[in-house]
């Protein structure tokens, strides 16, 4: 039912078991969170595939030194049965600024920074650090 904590689920559990690649199916909300993810360096690179005329989301995890994820963290924070959204000005920051917020406000998917460069508020979707 909720597309967006799967994907999450499964980069979380993929980082967990020290995989390299994981394959989930594609939608235009799980390429932008994929899109933001490597702009900001917590994963290598990701690409569309198609088969069987299905689309998947392929995403080649990143780690650093001794194996260690870059991505230490990934928290779904607006689910279905409760939606939270909050204004440019009251846009919470991860870890005093180390760490992302993911918004969907009117003009697209994009990190808290953005968000408030642009002075847009919209739906939190997730933490990362």
């Amino acid at each position: 039912m909720d597309t967006i904590g799967d994907f999450l689920t499964h980069l979380r559990n993929a980082y967990r078991a020290h995989k390299s690649v994981i394959a989930v199916q594609a939608s235009f909300v799980r390429n932008e969170i994929a899109r933001i993810l490597k702009e900001q360096g917590y994963i290598e690179d990701y690409q569309v595939v198609e088969e069987n005329r299905k689309q998947y989301l392929r995403v080649l995890l990143r780690y650093g030194q001794r194996q260690q994820p870059a991505l230490r963290e990934i928290r779904r924070v607006s689910k279905p049965g409760r939606r939270l959204y909050a204004s440019a000005v009251k846009l919470p920051e991860v870890a005093n600024g180390l760490g992302i917020t993911i918004i969907s406000t009117s003009k697209g998917i994009m990190t808290d920074k953005e968000a408030r460069r642009q002075n847009l508020g919209g739906e939190i979707l997730c933490f990362v650090r």
